[in-house]
């Protein structure tokens, strides 16, 4: 398994990486977090793939030693989440294959830039209103507002998106979570997904 914890290590290394380079909110935040001596790796929430196949998306990760947990089911899409003790969480997305799948976005966002990349990487947070004025002082931008209320269990916002060739690309995320929970919030993640649909 040592094997395998060295090759995911590196699997994670290279997509992150990648993901920053492209995304300016996550290069700021890095590069905040870096000044500190903390770097991104330790505060990663969860990491989104988006694909055509859920099961072809989380081949890698699950050759690795990643595990299936749970299925979520919104109106046009769904996702799969898959767990690592020590890694962050995985959650991986799709259009459903049938009617319903047709008004989502996930398609055509996979056939402009392949499923071999991150759409978004979660940076879990103590209090998001701080992050995201601090966040903002540095020029970052967000779209919408905080989904879910203060006091809730889980507390999210996607900045707004990096675009390329006219497209949204990616988001980065920030995740305030509360009394242990690790899970994900259907509506939530819903209105999430609408939110970095444009600019």
């Amino acid at each position: 398994m040592t094997d395998h914890n060295r090759q995911l290590d590196e699997l994670m290394e290279k997509m992150v990486a990648d993901y920053v380079a492209h995304n300016k909110a996550a290069t700021v935040l890095k590069e905040l977090l870096d000044q500190a001596g903390v770097g991104l790796a330790p505060v990663i929430d969860h990491v989104t793939v988006r694909t055509f196949d859920i099961d072809h998306g989380a081949a890698p990760f699950v050759a690795l030693g990643y595990a299936y947990e749970e299925t979520l089911e919104y109106e046009d899409w769904y996702a799969k989440v898959y767990r690592k003790t020590g890694y962050p969480a995985l959650f991986v997305d799709q259009a459903y294959p049938d009617e319903r799948g047709k008004t989502s976005i996930i398609p055509g966002w996979v056939k402009k830039f392949g499923d071999r990349v991150l759409h978004h990487i979660a940076v879990r947070v103590e209090d998001i209103e701080k992050a995201v004025e601090r966040l903002k002082k540095e020029g970052v931008v967000f779209a919408g507002s905080i989904v879910g209320s203060r006091g809730r269990q889980l507390r999210q916002i996607f900045s707004s998106p990096e675009m390329v060739d006219g497209q949204p690309f990616s988001v980065l995320e920030l995740a305030e979570r509360h009394r242990g929970y690790q899970g994900f919030s259907p509506p939530q993640a819903d209105s999430l997904m609408k939110s970095s649909a444009s600019r």
